[in-house]
C-alpha cells in the first residue's frame, strides 16, 4: 500500500512542478504592470506556494488529525529558508540568466559565489515576519491561552493583511505597459490550480505513508511532511531565479512562512489545537524564529552587493542539521518518555482551560 501512495505522491510533486513552472513569467509582468518593488515579488509567488501548508492544516482540522497539519506547518518554517536559498543559489549558477540568458552584474555575482539578494527583503518582508512570529508566540505560548482557539484565527488574519499591505505598498512606483497574451494567462491559472491540487495530493498521500509506517502525527508532520510539501516551492523558486527574478525568488519563502504562520493555521484554530507536547513546540518555535533571524542579518550585512555568500548558503542547512540534533538527543520525542510527557503537558493545559 505504501508503494502505491508513494506513486500518488511522485504525481502531485510533477503537477505541482508543471504548475510552478509555468507561473515565474505571469508573476513577473502582474509585478511590473502594478509598480511593486522585486522584495515584495516575493508575496505573490509565496502566496501562490504556501498551497500545500493551507492544505496540509484544512485536511487534518477535518481529519481530526491536527498533529500533522502543526508539526508540518512548524517543520516546514525552519527546512524552507534554507531549501530555497540553497535552490535559488544552485539555480544561479548557470552563466547566464533571464530573459535571453541576460541579468545585469550576473557574471560577477557568478564568480564572487553570490546570491545577490536587494536589502529590501530585509525590511519589506523578513522584519515583519519577525512580527507575525512574535504574535503567533503571543498567541500560543503563555499557559492562559496556551494552544490555537478560534479567536486567534482572526487576530492571526489582521497579522497576515498588514503584512501583505506593507509589503505591496512598500516601494512602489508607477506601474509598466506590459503585453498579456491569452494563452499566457490561460496558462497562469492552469498553474496555479495544477500547485494546489499538486500540494493536495502531495500532503495526502504523504499522511497516508505516515499512517502505514506508524510513527507520531506530529513527527511525520515535522520530518515528512513538511519536506514533501515544500517541494512545490522549490520548482517556483527555481524556475523564478532562473527567469532573473533573483530577489523574488528568494524572498517568496518569507512570503510562503507569512501566510504559513497566520492564514495556513486558520483551519486549526476553528476546530481548537491544544499544545500536547510543550517543550517540542517551544523548540521548533525557536527555531523558526531564529531561521529568518540569520537570513536577514545575512543580507543586510552582505556589503555593498547583498546576498547571501557560499559560506552562508551553507551555513543555513548546518542550522537545520543543529535542529534535529537538538530535537534528537535533547528533546526526545520519540519515545515512552516523550510521550508521557506529552500527555502530562496536555492534561495540564486542559486543567488551566
Amino acid at each position: 500500500m505504501i508503494a502505491v501512495w508513494a506513486g500518488v505522491l511522485l504525481a502531485a510533486v510533477w503537477l505541482a512542478h508543471w504548475g510552478a513552472e509555468h507561473l515565474s513569467d505571469p508573476l513577473k509582468k502582474l509585478r511590473q504592470q502594478w509598480g511593486f518593488s522585486v522584495a515584495a515579488g516575493g508575496a505573490f509567488v509565496g502566496l501562490a506556494a504556501a498551497s500545500p501548508e493551507i492544505g496540509i492544516n484544512t485536511t487534518s482540522a477535518l481529519r481530526g488529525v491536527g498533529d500533522i497539519g502543526l508539526g508540518a506547518l512548524l517543520g516546514s518554517n525552519v527546512l524552507a529558508i534554507p531549501m530555497m536559498v540553497v535552490t535559488a543559489y544552485l539555480a544561479t549558477r548557470k552563466s547566464g540568466i533571464g530573459e535571453n540568458g541576460r541579468h545585469d552584474d550576473h557574471e560577477e555575482h557568478r564568480r564572487a559565489h553570490l546570491l545577490q539578494v536587494d536589502r529590501q527583503a530585509v525590511t519589506v518582508q523578513a522584519l515583519p515576519y519577525l512580527g507575525i512570529i512574535a504574535l503567533f508566540a503571543l498567541l500560543t505560548l503563555p499557559a492562559p491561552w496556551r494552544g490555537l482557539q478560534p479567536i486567534d484565527g482572526w487576530i492571526l488574519l489582521l497579522g497576515y493583511l498588514a503584512y501583505l499591505v506593507q509589503a505591496l505598498l512598500r516601494g512602489r512606483k508607477e506601474g509598466e505597459e506590459v503585453d498579456w497574451k491569452r494563452k499566457e494567462k490561460w496558462k497562469a491559472v492552469a498553474g496555479v490550480g495544477a500547485l494546489a491540487a499538486g500540494a493536495y495530493f502531495t500532503v495526502f498521500s504523504t499522511e497516508k505513508i505516515v499512517s502505514a509506517i506508524g510513527i507520531s502525527k506530529i513527527i511525520g508532520g515535522l520530518f515528512i511532511t513538511a519536506p514533501v510539501a515544500a517541494l512545490p516551492e522549490v520548482f517556483a523558486t527555481w524556475y523564478v531565479a532562473r527567469s532573473g527574478q533573483v530577489t523574488s525568488g528568494v524572498t517568496s519563502v518569507i512570503g510562503d512562512h507569512a501566510v504559513t504562520m497566520t492564514l495556513a493555521f486558520i483551519p486549526l484554530t476553528i476546530v481548537g489545537m491544544p499544545i500536547e507536547n510543550l517543550q517540542l513546540f517551544w523548540v521548533a518555535l525557536a527555531f523558526v524564529a531564529l531561521m529568518p533571524t540569520l537570513y536577514a542579518a545575512f543580507i543586510w550585512w552582505g556589503g555593498h552587493d547583498s546576498g547571501f555568500r557560499r559560506w552562508q548558503v551553507a551555513a543555513l542547512p548546518a542550522v537545520y542539521a543543529l535542529f534535529v540534533a537538538v530535537l534528537v538527543f535533547w528533546v526526545q520525542p520519540f519515545g515512552q518518555g516523550a510521550q508521557g510527557a506529552a500527555g502530562e503537558q496536555a492534561e495540564e493545559a486542559s486543567a488551566v482551560r
